[in-house]
């Protein structure tokens, strides 16, 4: 009877507790999203109000705790070097993966989704058990590294439009999870618009056609949208066509009205003050904060309360206005379950266990990081199948170079567990039965010395992703990061690189790097190379890995590597049509888009189309035929591209359009299918205001990277 009463009482405790907690409508999670924004508006003060236009929408009156922005371009970052999460804060270590530019070089989504749900459930896990950081990450960055000369290619997928929103829609997926009520975390994707050039950022203005704004430079965020999903997005600090991002009727006309993003558009990080002091766009603060909420912000990165309290008492805005924005804030927060009670959101969960294990020190995401750092690498060049080493046939090794001992984080990097650096990675995997002798540099001679006394020597360079130096500051011309555009592509380290070569020619260049570099003496007279990007916690076992054959190296490039500067159009002149990408790039490059090579060989035997034709909103199912005809296991990344054959307007030489990575067996054949669209043929057309299809042909190009079609099947557009 005593344990009767227990019970009953705990039960009304627990019913008593729920009608607190529901007091009003707004906390109902069964009441449609809109009217329990309205029922929250109609209960805030306009002092609440403005403060929910900060990063973090809490009511502290009404019980509404909203949640925060945290980085995460690859890994949750509350650490790093720019202490993420709080100057003066014991760092969380968080599973680290290679930048954003390494994840790109996997050409693999599923891969990248999986490694944006390890970074979503570490961003909850630290959230709910630590109470650090927030829910809403910004991130993947959709902007397109349309020049290798941008300081922040390190952040970008690529240079190619469909590619880096397939990388996106992965990205945002991963993150958000795939509960059909409530997300893991909210993807905030970076930067919109055109914000590729670093040195005059804050007033230059990214100018082009209407065709390249749809066709290419919007086109990642759209489908980051439309196909991922994803409600929040950043804007730019830059101008677009003359008009600066964070103002632009295209954050209300287009992503709005035309893709439905309906959740969180912020400034980026002061842009607000810039609107003024740098764009010199508005006579004063009142008539800025009035534009930027009227154009859809919804969320300050600055301070904005000024601004907008003088913006109502002068009459260019109205509490309304506010009210029509806000409510984007409160929807993103509902999808996170911010204003429900945690029993209804299986994410709520997440790090409230006694016993758990810090998701970044179990080995399921360690395996993870290690896989991504794998696939990341790609080997540029490997003359008479020089690599992988062998490891029975070498007594000595030669490791050199200054990136050889270190694992280097960028700007938005969190803090790793642990870090496995080139050298360790490589001493691990030796043992005791090599020797290795290490250099950082030829400082009295050193590094030629010890050449001279390898069978094999592998030289380490690479650039530094926060260049050493303060901000605003790379001292050395090829380094570039946020805020620095980089002045030269050549390889300072190419000097040690010759002087290891004249010593011992039997040298393979790893260059750990953030972008390309026009490595042409290397190219011509090394016999191996490989890249992989900064920042993996894997770097030196995925390497290690990769030059002694454990794994076979796949990945590839997703930007051209041109061989000099002079072969770029200027920074600033955004008409990618003038010779950029390739798409439209004239000359021979050092690598194409989509190079990469394997310790396995392939033959591309057949292609056959399910159809003939491709109509409006149609699809074609191209099977592809592929043979790894090597003696070692290994993946391929068949690539689709297709030129238009008679179109009447002015088309790329060739575009890709669809593309899959497939693991073979020694041996093996497959039949890969990869799908056409055809959406992804439509053109804009800027007199009807409308995608379309035209009536033409086109040939269907198959190959392992742009400049290298093994097959082709024409067919017909209707």
């Amino acid at each position: 009877m005593k344990n009767l009463i227990l019970h009953i009482v705990f039960l009304l405790s627990v019913n008593l507790i729920l009608a607190q907690q529901k007091q009003y409508p707004f906390q109902d999670s069964k009441l449609d999203t809109e009217k329990r924004i309205d029922n929250l508006l109609s209960l805030m003060t306009l002092d609440e109000k403005i403060q929910a236009l900060s990063t973090n929408p809490s009511i502290k009156r009404l019980g509404v705790a909203g949640t925060g922005h945290v980085e995460g371009l690859h890994g949750l970052a509350l650490g790093g070097p720019a202490e993420w999460g709080g100057k003066n804060k014991q760092p969380i270590t968080t599973t680290t993966f290679p930048q954003a530019y390494g994840l790109g070089e996997t050409w693999d989504v599923d891969l990248l989704q999986k490694v944006a749900n390890v970074e979503g459930y570490e961003t909850r896990y630290a959230f709910q058990k630590y109470q650090r950081g927030g829910l809403v990450v910004r991130a993947p960055n959709a902007d397109i590294a349309r020049d290798p000369r941008w300081g922040r290619t390190e952040e970008s997928y690529g240079e190619d439009a469909f590619f880096n929103g397939k990388m996106t829609v992965a990205f945002v997926k991963g993150l958000q999870g795939n509960n059909p009520k409530y997300w893991q975390t909210a993807s905030l994707m970076k930067h919109f618009l055109a914000n590729s050039n670093e040195d005059g950022r804050t007033y230059t203005s990214s100018d082009f056609d209407e065709r390249l704004w749809r066709e290419y430079y919007a086109l990642p965020f759209q489908m980051g949208v439309v196909d991922g999903g994803s409600r929040a997005y950043m804007a730019a600090y830059n101008k677009v066509n003359g008009i600066p991002a964070m103002v632009h009727p295209m954050l209300k006309n287009i992503t709005q009205k035309e893709w439905g993003q309906n959740g969180i558009i912020c400034t980026d990080g002061g842009a607000f003050k810039l609107l003024l002091s740098d764009h010199k766009y508005y006579a004063d603060k009142y008539l800025g904060a009035a534009a930027a909420i009227k154009a859809g912000i919804n969320q300050f990165l600055d301070d904005y309360t000024e601004g907008v309290y003088g913006a109502l008492s002068h009459g260019y805005l109205k509490e309304k206005d506010i009210d029509a924005v806000i409510r984007g804030n409160y929807r993103v927060m509902i999808q996170l379950g911010m204003l429900d009670v945690s029993d209804e959101n299986p994410y709520a969960k997440i790090g409230t266990g006694k016993d758990t294990i810090d998701p970044w020190k179990t080995e399921a995401h360690k395996k993870i990081a290690l896989e991504a750092t794998q696939k990341s690498i790609v080997l540029l060049k490997n003359d008479s199948n020089f690599l992988p080493f062998q490891k029975d046939k070498l007594k000595t090794i030669a490791i050199i170079g200054n990136r050889a001992d270190e694992v280097l984080l960028d700007w938005y990097s969190g803090t790793p567990p642990y870090t496995i650096t080139p050298l360790e990675g490589i001493k691990k995997k030796l043992g005791s039965n090599v020797e290795i002798l290490y250099a950082k540099n030829n400082v009295d001679g050193k590094a030629a010395e010890i050449a001279k006394k390898a069978d094999a020597v592998i030289v380490i360079v690479g650039n530094h992703p926060v260049c050493n130096a303060g901000w605003a500051n790379c001292p050395v011309p090829s380094e570039g990061k946020e805020a620095v555009d980089r002045q030269s592509l050549t390889l300072e380290q190419e000097d040690l690189i010759k002087v290891v070569y004249q010593a011992n020619p039997k040298t393979v260049v790893a260059l750990i790097s953030s972008f390309p570099y026009a490595i042409n003496w290397t190219q011509e007279n090394v016999p191996a190379i490989v890249h992989m990007a900064n920042n993996s916690q894997e770097t030196g076992t995925a390497l290690a890995d990769v030059l002694f054959g454990d794994y076979n190296p796949a990945g590839r490039l997703t930007q051209t590597w041109v061989k000099n500067i002079t072969d770029l159009p200027e920074l600033l002149d955004y008409n990618i049509r003038n010779g950029r990408t390739y798409m439209y790039f004239k000359g021979k490059p050092l690598y194409a888009f989509g190079h990469g090579l394997s310790y396995t060989t392939f033959k591309y035997n057949s292609v056959e189309t399910n159809l003939e034709s491709i109509t409006k909103n149609g699809e074609v199912k191209i099977t592809v035929s592929v043979t790894n005809t090597g003696n070692k296991d290994g993946d391929e990344v068949i690539q689709l591209y297709v030129k238009q054959l008679d179109s009447k307007v002015e088309r790329p030489e060739k575009e890709l359009k669809a593309f899959q990575r497939v693991f073979f067996k020694a041996g093996e054949t497959k039949n890969v299918s990869l799908i056409l669209k055809a959406k992804d043929l439509e053109y804009w057309n800027t007199a009807k205001q409308q995608f379309e299809l035209e009536n033409n042909s086109i040939e269907i190009q198959i190959g392992n990277a742009s400049d290298n079609i093994l097959l082709t099947k024409k067919i017909t557009v209707k």
